[in-house]
């Protein structure tokens, strides 16, 4: 069932590309900050707020030191006069308090911000340079890309933006704590310092299992977004079967691996948490200890101990606010890493403006010379074996065969989808893995069997067709005549600018076949590729379709895959296919006469062995 192989896709971790587990290594902190470079300004101004703001802290445990100093003073005036002189200082802390906070978290929020919106656009522009063979992988379906796309470039802000700024904080904290402790006892400060690295261990702990766990949920929290993708894509034919709650269970299913991955990283939260607070509580149990035997036995004031212990227990929480950070930390470097190794992936096919050739004369001849291929996600199935055939400019070519013969294979090699495994297409006599390729898919109109429109009006839809100028509204008119669309269109309400709705759901597949005409007319392409455009259409749709395309290529070379042998009597070259190679060619008349596999495919219907 499909629903059975589509889960299996999902589950499946091996990369086709090369057969192995894929493995990734969490990305540098030094290479997510090279891509929030453009932001130091705000990351200066957000540094300068959060070392303020870190000093805030342990002038607090001065001053509350303070206030307890002043509770041995007797002269309840002079004790009033000092805690109002200290309550003043509070409140001045509190001013500077409010602006470094305030400045802080914007400048951090604003860098991490714009830090997302880049990655997104680059890891967008890097799916769309790719060639087609790379989505072939289930690994890179729709619905894990835009998972990928959504959740990656935001969870980058976990190693960079407020996290630097909860970093540079801790560590003015951690010092000013410091520094203030050694001043006024020295002694103490080393008893309470022992405690430390024991939450620093906690911390690194802590990092070094949750960068293990982000990996998994990364990968599970992608195919749950591939199953809800394909689900809401394909919701109708859902609906039609009846098996809502099949893609319920699948989704559940999918999610059951982050639950398990959330428990165990709950696990070691919890025990590092644990562990942290612990310490926290046996350093004041020390320092409270040592600090009365020093207020005994060596004269110190009970106000220096409490001021020493505030000081390195208030750094100690520094360091522990710190590495609650550690899952967020984790997390990004994970995803940084995905999202780099997305961006640093070369594609097969060069989607350059620059690289390859481009003439001036475009005539359209095509020939496949003993052309081998199998698809990437498919090495062990043989589609094309040495297929070779031409077709001069301006005739029209039509591919018959049986389903699954490589008919629709030849013409995705045309437009360089792929490329061959073996031999050469050459297009006006150039090899086409020499033909820069926006230049050539410039140059080439496909109408195919199910014809995709955006979700916009029906004169978009059209002027899509080219986007290397503003297609007029003429234009797209005159175009809409060729195609027979334009009758139609203006029996509704809003004309032109009528919305078609997702993927054209507003209209009837014969309409959408007719824009889809029309926006390779706007094209004014030099071939014109239709892959059994009628196939799916009722009679008087596809009579409609079919004069459309008669007149779509006058003038243009044609190559037609054909489903209904009725429209394709009239072209040049009719090549037969079996088991991926032309078995015989020649006009329609010619190989009726033969009498073989074309004369029996069309007098029976029967399948070409």
């Amino acid at each position: 069932m499909e629903v059975d192989t589509f889960s299996q896709g999902v589950e499946s971790e091996k990369n086709p590309e090369d057969g192995v587990e894929e493995s990734i290594e969490p990305a540098p902190v030094t290479r997510i900050l090279k891509y929030n470079q453009p932001e130091w300004p705000y990351m200066l101004l957000g540094s300068l707020g959060a070392a303020v703001n870190g000093s805030v802290n342990p002038i607090y445990a001065v001053l509350f030191s303070q206030i307890l100093g002043t509770f041995s003073i007797r002269d309840l005036d002079e004790q009033r006069e000092q805690i109002n002189g200290i309550c003043v200082l509070f409140i001045m802390v509190a001013v500077v308090s409010f602006f470094s906070q305030f400045l802080q978290g914007y400048a951090f929020a604003k860098s991490g911000e714009l830090l997302t919106r880049r990655l997104r656009r680059l890891g967008f522009e890097a799916m769309l340079r790719q060639e087609v063979g790379w989505f072939d992988n289930p690994r890179n379906s729709p619905g894990a890309l835009t998972t990928r796309l959504a959740t990656d470039a935001s969870m980058v802000q976990g190693a960079t933006g407020s996290q630097i700024g909860m970093i540079i904080n801790s560590l003015t904290n951690i010092g000013a704590s410091f520094i203030i402790a050694f001043y006024f006892s020295w002694k103490l400060t080393l008893v309470v310092m022992c405690f430390l690295p024991l939450i620093g261990l906690s911390g690194v702990f802590q990092a070094k299992m949750l960068t293990g766990f982000a990996n998994d949920d990364k990968k599970a929290m992608e195919a749950a977004g591939q199953v809800s993708s394909e689900a809401m894509a394909n919701i109708r034919t859902i609906a039609g079967l009846a098996k809502e709650r099949k893609f319920v269970d699948l989704y559940e299913q999918q999610l059951e691996a982050p639950y398990r991955a959330a428990k165990k990283k709950a696990n070691v939260y919890g025990i590092c948490f644990a562990f942290a607070q612990c310490v926290i509580f046996m350093a004041y149990a020390a320092s409270f200890r040592y600090g009365g035997y020093l207020v005994n036995y060596e004269g110190l004031h009970y106000m220096v101990v409490f001021r020493v212990i505030s000081a390195i227990v208030i750094s100690g929480t520094a360091l522990g606010k710190a590495s609650s950070f550690t899952p967020d930390y984790a997390k990004a470097k994970t995803a940084a890493a995905q999202l780099f190794q997305l961006l640093d992936r070369v594609s097969r096919i060069s989607m350059s403006q620059t690289e390859g050739e481009r003439w001036d004369k475009f005539r359209g001849e095509v020939e496949f010379i003993d052309c081998k291929f199998t698809y990437p996600t498919r090495p062990d199935v043989q589609v094309l074996n040495g297929l070779s055939v031409s077709v001069k400019p301006g005739q029209t070519l039509a591919f018959v065969g049986s389903s699954g013969c490589g008919k629709s294979t030849s013409v995705q090699l045309l437009e360089r989808f792929y490329d061959p495994d073996q031999g050469r297409v050459l297009i006006d006599r150039r090899p086409s893995g020499r033909v820069n390729v926006p230049f050539l898919r410039a140059q080439i109109g496909i109408v195919s069997q199910e014809p995709v429109l955006f979700d916009c009006s029906i004169a978009e839809n059209i002027q899509y067709g080219d986007n290397t100028r503003t297609v007029s509204m003429q234009e797209v008119v005159e175009a809409a005549k060729k195609a027979y669309l334009h009758d139609f269109v203006m029996t509704l309400p809003d004309k032109y600018e009528t919305q078609v709705g997702a993927q054209g759901s507003q209209l009837s597949r014969g309409q959408k076949q007719r824009i889809a005409i029309a926006r390779a007319i706007v094209r004014n392409p030099k071939i014109l590729l239709l892959d059994e455009a009628t196939s799916a259409l009722d009679t008087e749709s596809e009579k409609t379709v079919q004069a459309a395309l008669d007149e779509a290529r006058q003038g243009r070379t044609c190559i037609v895959i054909a489903h209904r042998l009725s429209t394709i009597q009239t072209a040049d070259i009719i090549a037969v296919m079996s088991q991926g190679a032309v078995i015989e060619k020649g006009t329609h008349d010619e190989l009726m006469a033969k009498r073989a596999a074309y004369y029996k495919l069309v007098t029976t219907g029967a399948p070409i062995s």
